[in-house]
């Protein structure tokens, strides 16, 4: 047993002296992450593994673009997705050092005067913390439907205030446009953009010349990594491409190993560049810091899960504290980050497949091997278990055959019409050849057949990062003296893990 200073700093002791650990770990490390490759089929990779004053180990592996072979290196660009969110947090923490006037406690409506939410009193006293912490009360996946419509950020943050409230600050509700709202109101306050911020406060000071939150400046990177998507158990396809510039600081950043490297070094060294104070400790040990419960135990004998602001905080199974996050995009990307203070340690993982585990089991590998000298459990097994749910489809319509009798109710000319929803838009329905066919959308760029199911109920197939490959879910047209008067897309009328309808997918007939 390693004792601390405190009861509760006391961990189970390494099964070596720290040097040599790490060193074993390092040594066995690219054999493992070939192993986790071919088992995965994930096309391609990238780690970094730091202490706070030296970078240790960097590499690439396997293919940036299966369509043309080129290999990944050390210094190849991958989107990042949610790891952008802990990047995102240290951007704050900056941001208060240069104005200790600002603390995550700061209400967000005195930063951010247009701010409004569906509840006043939420409106009134949520803090810039309570969005990165996730407690704001917009339900996990508020706005990402929208974004996958293509609205962008101004139009999304702006029609925030039609989500229905989770309870604030006592539940949990993971929220890319809640965490990305807190970042805006202090980029606004500041009399900026997020990406001026972005980049006058972290990027430049630190050298990350190769870390962006434009999808503009990703794509133009010419070694840079190209989404796959999985197709099949065994099949990652390059088809493709994801903008997340409207949630830029939840999930928008780019970068490589060498840059993320330099980032977790700062984190290591509690704020501190090549010795001198660079970001107040403060601030940043708050946001590194148990914030609310994230995941409730199922039995006694179960730890919780806790988040700071834009961070897992936790502990391994010896009892070190560790800071971590992963990002995933379900077209292609999948990253995480690890950092254990006690052991003076980060590793960063960054993958260009769908989300199956494999840069958390990369991560947990590595540590296990530090920590125990051998692996606790086949990681690449659990994690793929884990991740089962993160590429499956959606709707609730995903598996079922139409009846074979499909037909609607009456003529395709009946459901003709523009219908109108508060916080989507405009759905226009239309008419060929007897064939419905829906846009929404703020150019109406997402188009979809609308076909027959059961009378008034009918399918439609749901696209974008929410709904990958196989989903398929109902529209149901509801009538009044005979016409049709409204039309639900039940996919876009709910939300994850809440029973109840939202009523924002529900859209009314206007002609």
């Amino acid at each position: 047993m390693d004792t601390g200073t405190r009861p509760n700093q006391d961990v189970v002791a390494l099964y070596t002296d720290r040097a040599a650990a790490v060193d074993a770990a390092l040594t066995l490390l690219p054999s493992q992450i070939d192993d986790a490759l071919r088992r995965s089929k994930v096309p391609g990779l990238a780690v970094a593994v730091v202490s706070h004053d030296a970078v240790l180990y960097t590499n690439g592996f396997g293919v940036r673009d299966e369509s043309t072979g080129a290999k990944v290196d050390a210094d190849t660009v991958f989107q990042i997705a949610s790891l952008s969110k802990p990047i995102s947090a240290t951007i704050l923490a900056k941001a208060m050092t240069q104005d200790p006037s600002l603390t995550w406690s700061t209400p967000a409506h005195t930063l951010m005067p247009g701010l409004a939410l569906a509840d006043h009193y939420v409106t009134q006293n949520i803090t810039v913390g309570d969005f990165f912490a996730h407690r704001s009360g917009i339900p996990t996946g508020g706005g990402d439907d929208l974004e996958d419509l293509g609205f962008d950020r101004n139009y999304i943050l702006s029609h925030l205030s039609e989500i229905p409230l989770q309870p604030f600050r006592t539940t949990y509700q993971y929220s890319n446009f809640g965490l990305t709202t807190g970042a805006e109101a202090v980029a606004a306050s500041r009399g900026q953009s997020w990406e001026q911020m972005s980049k006058e406060l972290l990027f430049s000071p630190l050298g990350m010349t190769s870390t962006s939150t434009s999808h503009a400046d990703f794509l133009s990177a010419p070694n840079h990594a190209v989404l796959h998507a999985r197709i099949a158990e065994d099949d990652f396809q390059p088809l493709f491409d994801r903008d997340p510039d409207a949630e830029a600081p939840a999930g928008g950043v780019s970068s490589n190993v060498r840059d993320l490297a330099t980032w977790m070094q700062l984190l290591l060294s509690d704020g501190s560049r090549d010795g001198s104070a660079f970001i107040n400790s403060d601030p940043l040990n708050q946001a590194l810091s148990a914030q609310i419960v994230s995941s409730h135990a199922g039995d006694l004998d179960q730890r919780p899960g806790h988040y700071g602001f834009g961070i897992n905080v936790g502990s391994a199974a010896g009892g070190r504290v560790t800071l971590s996050h992963s990002g995933a995009f379900g077209l292609g990307a999948a990253t995480a980050a690890t950092l254990v203070p006690d052991l003076d340690l980060g590793i960063v993982v960054l993958t260009n497949g769908a989300p199956v585990g494999l840069p958390e089991a990369v991560v947990q590998i590595f540590l296990d091997e530090v920590m125990y000298g051998h692996q606790s459990r086949d990681w690449v097994d659990t994690m793929h278990g884990f991740f089962a749910g993160f590429n499956a489809p959606s709707g609730d319509l995903a598996g079922r055959r139409p009846p074979t009798d499909a037909a609607a109710s009456a003529p395709a000319s009946d459901y003709v019409g523009t219908y109108t929803s508060a916080y989507f838009g405009t759905l226009t329905v239309t008419e060929a050849g007897g064939r419905l066919r829906g846009a929404l959308g703020p150019t109406e760029a997402t188009t979809f057949d609308i076909t027959p199911w059961n009378g008034d109920t009918m399918a439609y197939v749901p696209t974008g990062e929410n709904a990958l490959p196989g989903s398929l879910s109902s529209v149901v047209f509801a009538r009044s003296g005979g016409a049709v008067t409204t039309a639900t897309l039940t996919y876009l009328n709910r939300y994850p893990h809440i029973a109840e309808p939202s009523g924002l997918g529900v859209f009314t007939r206007q002609r």
